[in-house]
């Protein structure tokens, strides 16, 4: 059986000065890096857009691919007017990556809460489909992230989520392992990808989040289950999500572990076996 290619790894954009990050990522063997908007970073005006785009067009030759954490920012606001200006910041957001060459953008629902109070399902899921679609008139595909709470954590509603709104799927590792629906066994990680293990185009590598932020492997067995699923996907964009330098090349120490011992075959036979005809039992009672 043919082993599948290797993913592109790429980094965040902790490092401000975009020769140096460009720098350190083509050191360091990295293909791309994935673009993390705040809302302080967003341009205001022409002058703006103008030097973010050079900022960009420094990172050549890497990939970029963007990323929205807008925390307090949701489409599915149960105040009306506050989620019409969460759509607006999004739309422009869509409009901005477009302006950049981008061809993925990745949001969340409910990024920054302890629980969906506030949030409205129904404006959610309309919300989003909304927005998938407004991206794909510019190219874009927008991809929703399994987050460590509310709606995006639970798997039998993510898959509602991601279905109902045709949206792509952006697989945190990390949150996935730190889900109240994984950790009390009553799901797995996989429960995660399946059905729609074909919508999965990018995943965040790291061991756990926990209150001081996302932590690093100690050794290849930290990931070693949830990295040789993710090998058996058409997925091949897999972000290192550490924001320090030690804690980012120690992880990418343990990646390239994993790819050495070359174990993906065996796991993909599993997995199609497994999980790619049959849905889980506990995801067909919703």
């Amino acid at each position: 059986m043919r082993k599948p290619p290797q993913p592109k790894l790429a980094m965040c954009n902790f490092i401000r000065d975009a020769e140096r990050l460009r720098q350190t990522a083509l050191d360091n063997g990295f293909h791309g890096v994935d673009w993390t908007f705040e809302l302080a970073d967003l341009p205001t005006n022409d002058v703006d857009e103008t030097k973010l785009l050079k900022r960009i067009c420094r990172l050549h030759p890497l990939e970029v691919r963007y990323h929205c954490a807008f925390q307090g920012v949701d489409l599915g606001d149960c105040d009306v007017e506050r989620a019409r200006q969460a759509m607006d910041i999004f739309r422009k957001v869509c409009r901005l990556v477009a302006k950049l060459d981008g061809k993925f953008m990745t949001v969340h629902l409910g990024l920054g809460l302890d629980s969906s109070n506030g949030l409205s399902w129904e404006r959610s899921v309309g919300a989003l489909a909304d927005l998938v679609s407004f991206g794909q008139r510019f190219g874009i595909r927008v991809c929703l992230e399994n987050l460590a709470c509310g709606w995006s954590s639970r798997p039998e509603l993510f898959e509602k989520l991601v279905r109902k709104s045709n949206a792509g799927i952006t697989l945190d590792i990390g949150h996935a392992r730190m889900s109240p629906s994984v950790r009390s066994q009553f799901y797995a990680f996989e429960d995660f990808i399946s059905p729609h293990n074909d919508r999965v185009f990018n995943a965040h590598i790291y061991h756990e989040e926990r209150n001081d932020g996302h932590t690093a492997p100690e050794r290849l067995e930290d990931l070693m289950g949830r990295l040789r699923l993710l090998s058996c996907l058409a997925c091949d964009w897999w972000v290192l999500e550490l924001r320090e330098e030690s804690a980012l090349f120690s992880t990418l120490k343990v990646v390239r572990e994993y790819f050495e011992r070359a174990v993906g075959d065996a796991a993909c036979t599993l997995y199609e076996h497994s999980h790619t005809v049959q849905r889980h039992p506990a995801i067909n009672r919703y």
